[in-house]
């Protein structure tokens, strides 16, 4: 056993030599030993110092034998510090002093002669005890402060405009309830965040929050991803799995990408909403389920609706409370707190140290479509930092983006000059992906640097 393993040691028994010879043994394994024969000192001892184990004897001078004065002071040690670890040591243990003493909180139990061997084995198990306490504490420390954060009113979305002001009044009015709410908006805008915050401000807060990107789900795994399969019901089904749908039990289920479903999978959606329960793949036994439903598209599902590629009713299920999220060409004002807040972050993570935007910087941001809304500006921050140099952002940082609406952009339809040709495709290839540039370059065919490179030849 290494050098300190068991951490700061406090031996309390009335015999000196026992004592001693404690200490000659221990401080060759512990941090630090300390000895104290008079008990009446324990209140001062733990109340002032903090301890790892504490080693008790069960008798004292007054009482040899029936260990009353023992447990007297275990009583104590438990009042003054609950998370205490104390090993109680006697002469005259049996078995019912031992189970007596585990009841009144006691660690272990330990007879005296001791063998040196079995007390170290004894204290190691103590140590590793006390540190799962002190973890336990920590992440209840942590989890009430995460919960203090909570309140605080949407720290974790950043915007002062008019529209999102009122986005915050809905979320306080909803967030109170279990209705289904649908999230509008185009890519970037940030859905989830909303979603996270209806979450974090309802009564399941305490329970779990599921995301699942439905865009990203094939067609013949929706059922096993969203109901769960049981083993053996098809070819990859090594395991019994639950889907999203029993994960989510008591929490809050989030279907991000909805409108991208196919009318059959709609259909499944909807009749395992109606019912509240889920079958998995290769059973007959039905699941209950209870969820809050947050559902969020980029799409325009009404007018899917009038095209009949998205199904009604499960419109009037997934949208008793509707939030449109604005783009962000239509939050100006929220672009100086967005913009800034990237830049700490970034400039934290890359080490680099930025004092803010010079006035031409921060009016190419405002003025800029910003087609892939708050994600590309973060991208964009994130890319001038990178590669500036001073401590300050001008508008030259910011040389791949364009002042200009993305409609003035497009070259006429008519040309046949091959740059313009090309400028309008990749235009429209990141357009059609929010501003995703990995999106972009696979559906271009290109890898992310040579659609870079593209983008700067370009000026986009």
């Amino acid at each position: 056993m290494e050098n300190q393993d068991l951490g700061k040691i406090l031996i309390i028994d009335d015999n000196e030599d026992l004592l001693f010879a404690a200490k000659m043994l221990l401080k060759k394994h512990a941090k630090e030993v300390s000895i104290e024969k008079d008990p009446r000192r324990i209140p001062f001892l733990i109340n002032n110092n903090s301890y790892d184990v504490i080693l008790l004897d069960m008798n004292f001078r007054e009482d040899t034998t029936s260990g009353k004065e023992g447990f007297h002071w275990l009583k104590q040690i438990k009042e003054i510090d609950p998370s205490a670890v104390v090993i109680l040591i006697t002469a005259f243990g049996d078995v019912e002093m031992a189970v007596q003493a585990l009841k009144e909180g006691a660690t272990d139990f330990i007879l005296k002669p001791w063998q040196n061997e079995k007390l170290l084995a004894t204290l190691s198990s103590a140590i590793k005890l006390k540190e799962s306490y002190k973890e336990v504490e920590k992440l209840s420390s942590r989890q009430k402060q995460m919960q203090s954060d909570m309140k605080k009113p949407y720290s974790d979305i950043i915007g002062q405009s008019a529209s999102m002001k009122n986005i915050f009044s809905i979320i306080d009015k909803v967030a109170q309830t279990d209705a289904n709410v649908l999230i509008l908006g185009e890519n970037g805008t940030g859905k989830e965040l909303i979603a996270r915050a209806i979450h974090d401000r309802s009564h399941r807060n305490d329970e779990i929050f599921v995301g699942v990107d439905m865009g990203a789900i094939t067609e013949t795994l929706f059922e096993s991803e969203l109901f769960g399969h049981k083993r053996g019901a098809f070819t990859d089904a090594k395991d019994d799995r639950a889907g999203r749908f029993e994960v989510a039990d008591k929490g809050t289920l989030f279907l991000d990408e909805i409108g991208n479903l196919s009318m059959p999978l709609q259909s499944k959606l909807l009749t395992v909403l109606q019912r509240r329960e889920v079958t998995r793949i290769g059973t007959n036994k039905a699941i209950p389920v209870d969820i809050r439903l947050i559902c969020a598209t980029n799409m325009h599902v009404h007018e899917m609706v009038m095209e009949n590629t998205f199904r009604q009713d499960l419109l009037y299920r997934i949208n008793t409370v509707e939030i449109f999220l604005p783009p962000l060409r239509e939050r100006q004002d929220d672009i100086p707190l967005l913009a800034n807040h990237f830049l700490k972050s970034y400039s934290q993570k890359y080490r680099k140290n930025f004092e803010g935007f010079k006035p031409s910087a921060m009016e190419l941001l405002q003025r800029y479509n910003w087609p892939g809304n708050i994600r590309e500006l973060q991208h964009a921050i994130e890319r001038a930092i990178i590669m500036a140099e001073g401590d300050e952002l001008d508008s030259r940082d910011f040389f791949f983006l364009s002042a200009k609406p993305a409609s003035e952009k497009a070259p006429a339809n008519n040309t046949l000059n091959l740059d313009d040709m090309e400028r309008s495709t990749i235009q429209r290839a990141i357009d059609k992906n929010g501003g995703n540039i990995s999106k972009a370059a696979k559906e271009l065919g290109l890898t992310r640097a040579s659609l870079y490179r593209r983008l700067e030849k370009y000026g986009l």
